[in-house]
């Protein structure tokens, strides 16, 4: 967390692990459920999206941006982690996210990148 703070432009970096997967310090910490290090990037300004919605539950903006964009139900995270991927790892929090995107044909298989 001093890296971060002596160079804040690492927020939001990206590594590309190969073919186009790209992982940002918030879609790491997100896909493997570290709730207490997402909320550490996101108050420090982290570039949130529908992956990190899903992991804490926030069905209002789950719902409205796959109202907008249907198919970001398949969209692929860091590693081909999918949006139920990211509820499941939500706990008891994000249930009702959990259920909605089941209800809409999610799976919790691991979209192949490459």
């Amino acid at each position: 967390m001093a890296m971060l703070e002596e160079h804040p432009t690492l927020l939001n970096a990206a590594h590309d692990w190969g073919s186009g997967d790209f992982e940002t310090a918030l879609g790491a910490a997100s896909h493997v459920g570290y709730k207490e290090l997402v909320n550490y990037l996101i108050s420090k300004g982290a570039q949130t999206n529908i992956f990190t919605a899903c992991l804490f539950g926030h069905i209002d903006i789950v719902k409205a941006v796959l109202g907008k964009f249907p198919a970001s139900l398949n969209a692929k995270g860091p590693h081909g982690f999918t949006l139920l991927h990211h509820a499941i790892k939500g706990g008891e929090e994000a249930f009702e996210v959990k259920a909605y995107l089941e209800s809409l044909g999610a799976t919790d298989t691991k979209i192949p990148l490459y």
